[in-house]
């Protein structure tokens, strides 16, 4: 039984992954597609590498890229090539098309992708490494992977990109970090150099480049646990801060599942909507910040935990929640007992999503008493002492209670 539906075509669409090597690492079948198409897609690099194989007339990506899809698009039905370096679909120009065109429409034919071919130069197995793609993306991202003892493949956008993770990795105390630059690797120019962050000194660096990472850690190095409940010192806050202890309980609350969306309101430093992006790469975050000071506080923090897409939003619920994209679940940790915030934020949950609310105020703590109350749900009283010196000895020093109301819009 064939799995395309009524409204795929013929396959008039390929994409081919094309190495350094150029044409003799391509298969027959590729070099056939290429030769036949009306138009090839590609970059400048990629026209240059399929250049003996190329009758078609030739498009180079636009900016937008937006613009290159629409033109992909309006040759639909006729024979089509997509050039793409290494896999399409890891990282590549595969997973934006697909958006676009079914599954059905598609012939992709892959090469080996960047990831792999580096693997393969240092005998790494592959599902042991993390592997990130920093081209084009913030270099920040990397921050939860450094751990002691973490193998690390990291693309690059350009030559400058391994100096800048040699930068990072000193200021955030991995300075022994063994950095290995592999450089326009399966073709001729191929060439793999290797020397500790702290004593990087590399020149004349090829743009097409890949970073492999075997991370040592230095005393005081920023190392991000992959509990939740991370130490408070990590994060830079005014003392508006959901506390370690209510965090990881606040988190085992809010239960984030795949690919949702949280809206933190009343953000603070932040936290919680840090270590939610940090439970899974596909989670959003948007924060919601009145203070402007705070607002860009969160910011900061978010570059420093890796996850630095989260929106922040300055402005003061629930005026500043108008228009946000809707929310699969919802944190409400400042501001909650003011008028009409709490309407507005069940308003705005989808169907069959979660809101937890804390409050360390009589104010708002009634606020949740009374939708509770109307609403049901759960309500957790939370208590936590520390011990702390009492003169020449020690006791425990209770902090302030929080209540915690835990509700699932039905």
């Amino acid at each position: 039984m064939s799995d395309l539906s009524p409204a795929d075509g013929p396959r008039w669409l390929t994409i081919i992954g094309i190495g350094e090597d150029g044409p003799a690492g391509l298969g027959e079948e590729a070099r056939r597609l290429i030769a036949r198409a009306s138009a090839v897609f590609g970059g400048a690099r990629h026209h240059a590498l399929a250049a003996s194989l190329i009758t078609g007339e030739k498009f180079s990506w636009q900016s937008p890229f937006e613009r290159s899809v629409d033109a992909v698009l309006e040759r639909r039905g006729t024979p089509v090539v997509v050039l793409a370096s290494g896999d399409p679909f890891l990282y590549g120009v595969g997973a934006t098309l697909s958006r676009h065109v079914a599954a059905g429409e598609m012939h992709t034919i892959p090469a080996p992708s960047a990831f792999s071919l580096a693997a393969s130069r240092l005998g790494w197995p592959l599902q042991d490494v993390a592997t990130i793609s920093l081209h084009g993306r913030p270099i920040d991202l990397i921050r939860p992977h450094l751990h002691p003892g973490r193998r690390i493949i990291a693309l690059t956008s350009d030559e400058k990109g391994p100096g800048a993770l040699a930068a990072l990795l000193i200021a955030a105390g991995f300075g022994q970090s063994k950095l290995t630059v592999l450089e326009a690797l399966g073709g001729d120019r191929e060439r793999q150099r290797r020397t500790a962050a702290a004593d990087f000194d590399l020149t004349n660096i090829d743009p097409l480049n890949v970073c492999a990472l075997q991370i040592a850690a230095g005393e005081g190095a920023r190392i991000l646990p992959l509990a939740s409940g991370l130490e408070d010192a990590l994060f830079e806050h005014d003392g508006q801060i959901t506390k370690r202890e209510i965090r990881a309980m606040t988190l085992s609350a809010l239960a984030p599942r795949h690919g949702q969306l949280l809206w933190d309101i009343g953000a603070g430093s932040g936290s919680i909507g840090i270590e939610w992006m940090l439970a899974d790469p596909s989670l959003k975050t948007i924060a919601i910040e009145q203070s402007p000071e705070r607002a860009a506080r969160i910011a900061r923090n978010a570059s420093a935990f890796g996850v630095p897409h989260l929106a922040v939003i300055e402005g003061a619920a629930p005026a500043a929640l108008a228009g946000l994209p809707q929310p699969d679940t919802i944190f409400l940790g400042g501001g909650g007992s003011e008028p009409g915030v709490i309407d507005a934020a069940i308003a705005a949950l989808k169907q069959g999503g979660r809101l937890v609310a804390n409050a360390v105020t009589l104010e708002m703590e009634a606020v949740l008493l009374l939708e509770h109350a109307k609403r049901g749900g759960s309500l957790t009283r939370i208590e936590i002492s520390r011990a702390a010196p009492v003169g020449s000895m020690s006791g425990w020093r209770p902090a302030m209670p929080v209540t915690q109301w835990r509700w699932t819009k039905g």
